[in-house]
Parts: structure tokens; sequence; C-alpha cells
């Protein structure tokens, strides 16, 4: 554990966006810390009465109080720049800069949905959520949901007695577990998947927090599902972020008449998820039951200068990146940095995506 990566997400006045740019900006983190503030604001623009808030001294103090608790519980950390970090979450420019987890979990897998829904499931959004996870069997998919009440303990409990890998997403610190009554089976989620926070340990379930837990929820995952909802809550919110994220949405549809299907009806007739009606619909839009072809080829590796095979080797072991990190990893200029990502698509070597991010083709 890096105590100076908690202590920047403790700098008062810098969210994760300042914070990625005096990450991208400066040699090291370390340098965040001991650096005058002068010399940040010349290398970063950051007004220099903004850097006068951090408090830098006070974030390093509470920083080592808290990897202190995090290793004593065995709560893991990921951290922007990590391999183990969402690649897909770091697509998104609110992406937090570190996220804790327990459990026994892979972050970066081929495949990952998030399912949301109402809190009040009714007996037809408990039968779908059944068939979607049922059909999920053997094709490797991560289901991600929020461990709330109804629709996502549902889809837990599913994956659990299917033997899915599932991620619960809390809007609290993993000292605790909201609600409570769910402790028994987040317990056997460990085992394969388990819970992810950006919260720090302390951190109560504040309302605030959920819209926060929502966008992780939709960042993490190539596609977001909804099965009921109302015309307005978390579910939409989840919807609506993954719409702009890009992310693939769909809803199951239902009863006009029903309150818990409006929300889904509206996504459909606005065209913003695609319509489902089991997890074959879904698996066939995602062109999940074929087998997935490793893209990277090993001719993609000749011809090219050092400075671009190293930018594809980078890219070969991370998937995507944004180009900030590439800069930072390859230590190469970001004005040049700029350029290579240029020449490379212009040979058809990368595809760049939303967010400044760059993948292999």
């Amino acid at each position: 554990m890096n105590n100076y990566q908690i202590a920047l997400t403790l700098l008062k006045g810098i969210g994760p966006k300042k914070a990625k740019l005096l990450l991208a900006k400066l040699d090291s983190i370390e340098s965040i810390f001991s650096e005058s503030l002068n010399y940040i604001a010349k290398q970063t623009g950051i007004g220099i009465q903004v850097l006068k808030q951090m408090d830098r001294a006070s974030a390093i103090e509470k920083a080592k109080i808290y990897a202190d608790y995090l290793k004593k519980n065995e709560i893991k950390s990921h951290f922007y720049l990590d391999k183990t970090y969402p690649r897909r979450l770091k697509q998104c420019d609110d992406a937090p800069l570190l996220l804790f987890s327990k459990g026994d979990m892979d972050l970066n897998t081929s495949k990952v949905v998030s399912v949301v829904g109402t809190r009040n499931a009714t007996e037809y959004g408990r039968s779908v959520c059944e068939e979607l996870i049922k059909g999920f069997v053997g094709k490797e998919i991560v289901v991600i949901s929020g461990m709330a009440y109804g629709v996502d303990i549902c889809i837990h409990q599913l994956c659990v007695k299917n033997n899915i890998q599932t991620i619960g997403v809390l809007g609290h610190g993993l000292d605790r577990l909201y609600p409570s009554i769910h402790k028994n089976i987040a317990n056997r989620m460990l085992e394969n998947g388990g819970l992810l926070t950006e919260f720090l340990p302390g951190t109560k379930p504040d309302k605030e927090n959920f819209p926060m837990r929502n966008r992780i929820v939709a960042g993490m995952a190539d596609a977001t599902i909804v099965i009921e909802s109302k015309d307005s809550g978390g579910s939409l919110i989840t919807a609506e972020l993954a719409n702009e994220y890009s992310r693939d949405v769909f809803a199951f549809p239902g009863n006009v008449g029903q309150i818990y299907s409006k929300g889904c009806n509206q996504l459909i007739a606005s065209q913003k998820a695609h319509l489902i009606t089991d997890s074959t619909d879904f698996l066939k839009l995602m062109h999940w039951e074929e087998e997935i072809v490793n893209p990277i080829q090993t001719q993609l590796f000749q011809d090219f200068t050092k400075e671009e095979k190293m930018v594809l080797d980078l890219l070969s072991s991370e998937n995507e990146l944004n180009i900030d990190i590439i800069s930072i990893k390859t230590v190469i200029p970001i004005s040049k940095t700029n350029v290579l990502m240029f020449n490379l698509e212009m040979k058809g070597a990368v595809k760049a995506l939303p967010g400044r991010m760059y993948k292999l083709i």
C-alpha cells in the first residue's frame, strides 16, 4: 500500500480530474507532496490559491492511519495507475483515483455486465433475473450490481447459486455493510467476486454517496441491463451514466400499467436502451456467444520505431489506456505521445476511444 496514493485522495480542493492532471504533469506521485507549490502551479496550470488549500501534511498523516487499517483488515487497493484498476473505468473522466476491495475478483475480464433495478422487485422481475443469470452460466461473464434490496440482491444471490463471479459496489466504506441484512450473501460473494468501493473505511452510507456509486457500476461494465424501474431513481441514473460513457444499455419491457415497468419502458421508447426479452437476446446483441479472438497479432510489432513499440508493448499488457497514463508509463513527453498515438492510429495499430483512451486493434 502506497500511502501517497491514499493521501492524494485526501487533498482538499483536489478532485479526481485535478489529481490526474498532477500525476500527468509531475515526475511522480511523491513530487505532488514534496515540490514547491509555485513549481506545481507552473507545471500544471492549477491556480496557486487552489494548491494552497491542499494541506499536504495533514493528508499524509491521515493516509498512514488508513493504510494501517487496510493492511490489518486485508482490504486491497486499486490505484488509477495499477494493472488491477478496472480498465473500463479509466475511460470515464470522473473515475475515482482509488478503489478498495475485499474478495477474489478480476476487474479486467473480457466480459463484464452491470444489472440494476428497483428495490421493490415483483415476481415478474425476480423471474427475469433468474432467466438472465441462468443464461450466463458457462459464459465467463462477471456480473456487477449494488447490493441494494430488490433486483440487486436477487442478482447477487443467483450469481452465487450458479457459481458466477459477482461484485457488489458499495456506497460506503468496507468496515460495514448496508443493508446489514445482506451480510451473509456478501460473505459468500467473497469466494468468487466480492465487494468494491471508492470510499475509505469509516464512510457512512449517506444518501449522496449512492449516485457516486452508480457511476462505478456503469463505468466498470461493457453493458448495463435494467430490470424493473420506476420512472425515476438510481437505476435510471445508472442507465443515463452508462449512455454517457458510451456503454450499451438494455432494458426488459414490462406491463404498461405497472409502476415498476415505467422506467424500462421509458428507456426503450426514448431509444436509450435496447429492448431484450431474455438472456439470448442480450448475448447475441453483445456477440458474447462467439469465441473471443485475441486482437493482438504478431505482425503488429513489426516496422515500428522503438518508441512506438514501447507504446504497443504497454497496450498489449494493459489493453486500454488513457494517453496521459501512456505518457507517464513510457516516460515520453505528452506532446510527443500525442504525435505517436496519431501515427499509430494512421498505421492501423491502435484505435482511439472516448475519454482520450486507446486500445490495440
